[in-house]
């Protein structure tokens, strides 16, 4: 718990690290800084300060940031904490905006999968 208070005491570093953690998912989605700043509703500019971590990004910048990515504001933060990506939280953001008819099928064919071992 101490190491962690510490960790969150270092603002700066803690920006370098959202920096980069930004900077992977963007990259992971095949996303310019550009596309990811349309996407989003930002400037390029914020994009960029963020993940140099020269910015520390608002609620609402955050919130902004997920819909450009298309994750959730838990996904961005569990993917952060974690430093890799979680591939579970992805799916159930993929899936959140899709049909109940879309999900019944994905759900069949996962279970199809499974039950084949």
């Amino acid at each position: 718990m101490e190491n962690e208070k510490n960790n969150l005491a270092d603002g700066g570093a803690l920006h370098l690290r959202f920096g980069n953690h930004l900077r992977r998912l963007r990259t992971a989605q095949n996303l310019t800084q550009e596309q990811l700043a349309e996407r989003s509703g930002l400037s390029v500019d914020a994009i960029r300060r963020i993940e140099r971590g020269a910015f520390s990004p608002s609620l609402e910048t955050l919130a902004k940031l997920t819909e450009g990515l298309d994750v959730s504001l838990k996904t961005l933060f569990q993917t952060f904490e974690r430093e890799k990506s979680d591939r579970v939280a992805e799916i159930c953001d993929f899936l959140s905006n899709r049909s109940g008819r879309d999900v019944q099928l994905v759900w069949r064919v996962v279970r199809a999968m499974f039950e084949e071992r």
